[in-house]
């Protein structure tokens, strides 16, 4: 059975996720303020993975017996001095809810929580990919910077990215 103290952890983390979906809608709407819609692209799809990752969690907790709180959102970071910072603080803040995914899944191991320990591990695997990414844009943009035809590649390949609904929203 599911403790109140892990709901209220996994409360936590739903917003947590939605704040991240808004910090991500705010780079969007910067990137596309400079004219880089490709990145602004990046940031859209990133956004629509992170309010999935809330409705899954959202999802856990009410199978659970649970019941989901939300939170009012703080006014994130809208303002940033280039391209390298928008992602230097993508991968700040993916570490951030690396960080808060692993407290999770000590909280449950702590309470022999094994269903929710289970659950979790989706999300720790998803986090190697949430720092990877940014890591990778990161390390072209201090190969090849941001000025000209660098950018306008870059631009060019984070347009393509597209959103996929995770598999387990999709069998809902």
């Amino acid at each position: 059975m599911i403790s109140e103290k892990m709901i209220e952890s996994l409360n936590r983390q739903i917003n947590r996720e939605i704040f991240s979906a808004y910090l991500y809608l705010g780079m969007n709407a910067y990137a596309l303020s400079i004219g880089v819609q490709g990145i602004a692209n990046w940031f859209s799809v990133q956004a629509k993975e992170e309010l999935c990752h809330a409705q899954i969690i959202f999802n856990y907790v009410n199978q659970q017996g649970g019941r989901v709180v939300l939170e009012a959102l703080e006014t994130p970071e809208q303002d940033f001095s280039s391209v390298t910072e928008l992602f230097q603080k993508t991968l700040g803040h993916e570490k951030q809810v690396t960080a808060m995914i692993s407290n999770l899944v000590t909280l449950a191991r702590e309470e022999k929580d094994y269903a929710t320990e289970s659950f979790l591990q989706w999300f720790v695997t998803e986090q190697v990919e949430e720092e990877a990414n940014p890591t990778d844009i990161l390390q072209k943009l201090n190969l090849f910077g941001e000025s000209g035809e660098a950018l306008y590649r870059l631009d060019t390949e984070l347009g393509q990215r597209v959103f996929t609904l995770p598999q387990s929203l999709a069998q809902a």
